[in-house]
């Protein structure tokens, strides 16, 4: 990042929403840790005060306890902001399933909400967090983002009627804005418990307690595993783009490599075992395949290299070591 990028992070103030999650949360903090004024929106639906307790009493945080669902809460937390990194969502294709009204709700609505009070505040740029899932039932790999097929959930809908506001708003008040499709976030902070607890923080703990592991089918599922930082890296990116051919496009926010669910166990037993050495000698046990589930996820880095220098440093087995150093260290 040269000295003109880190100006505009230094300058600006960048409203973070669903800042008490797993990704809002670590980015609220990369960006205090460069200087930037910071307000953070969350409901607490899913994140935790926990997330935000080491940076709640930095001056230059405001955080809003609100719900994308009203938009007074959103105009309020608009006021006087430069940039948005939306990142509030119902996540999670089982629980779209069970409640799809609810993610709805969230996820349209909500994101709508969000829109229309950028507009007003006039935002210089949004940029949000879209999903792999819009990929669908396409069975290309890898997934390039002009090529998507059809949703296989509900939660794959709601996030795919995001980039077509996204396009909209632009065409019809000149907001400017990025998705990034963000392709299985792990790391530090990611919540292991719940129904819809994400597979790795889930598999970590379930190892942890000497419990085994459930994998969903016969373990040949395959996903693009991506690290926070790889994350964190990219919405920096998406803000400080002075390339005008970036903007008001969707990018795949992945490492570019892909690694089995089979694959993706023997290294958590592996780094595991280097704190508890009898979590080599768990067994791994398979159940039904989930409805919604993608097979195959494996993204093309190329559009986000050339046209805002994404560069990912953490491949799946650099960073399952830091989530899982940080998961002993934090939870056990």
């Amino acid at each position: 990042m040269n000295t003109k990028q880190l100006e505009r992070i230094n300058s600006s103030k960048i409203l973070v929403t669903g800042a008490a999650g797993f990704i809002g949360s670590n980015l609220c903090e990369a960006l205090l840790n460069m200087g930037s004024t910071v307000v953070g929106l969350d409901n607490f639906a899913t994140g935790h005060k926990k997330n935000l307790s080491h940076i709640i009493d930095n001056q230059n945080f405001n955080f809003i306890e609100g719900d994308i669902r009203n938009l007074d809460d959103c105009h309020n937390a608009c006021k006087g902001v430069d940039f948005v990194l939306h990142q509030a969502a119902l996540g999670s294709v089982p629980r779209s399933i069970n409640d799809p009204i609810t993610s709805n709700d969230v996820n349209v609505g909500g994101f709508l909400n969000m829109l229309v009070a950028s507009r007003d505040a006039g935002v210089k740029r949004f940029i949000y967090a879209a999903s792999s899932s819009t990929y669908g039932d396409s069975k290309a790999l890898p997934k390039v983002e002009e090529k998507i097929g059809k949703p296989l959930s509900p939660y794959a809908i709601t996030k795919y009627v995001n980039e077509l506001y996204a396009d909209n708003f632009k065409k019809s008040y000149n907001l400017d804005t990025i998705g990034l499709r963000y392709f299985n976030v792990f790391g530090r902070k990611q919540d292991p418990n719940g129904a819809y607890a994400a597979v790795i923080p889930k598999f970590v703990m379930q190892f942890m307690k000497h419990e085994s592991p459930v994998i969903n089918g016969d373990g040949s599922y395959s996903r693009d595993f991506t690290y926070i930082d790889n994350v964190i890296q990219m919405n920096l990116c998406a803000i400080t783009s002075d390339n005008p051919d970036a903007l008001n496009n969707v990018y795949n926010t992945a490492f570019g490599e892909r690694t089995t669910l089979n694959e993706l166990t023997i290294l958590l037993k592996e780094y595991l075992s280097d704190y508890d050495k009898e979590i080599a000698n768990i067994e791994i046990k398979y159940g039904a395949e989930r409805r919604g589930d993608v097979p195959h996820s494996l993204a093309s880095i190329d559009k986000a290299k050339t046209l805002m220098g994404y560069q990912p440093e953490f491949d799946i087995k650099s960073g399952l070591k830091e989530a899982v150093k940080w998961y002993w260290e934090n939870l056990k």
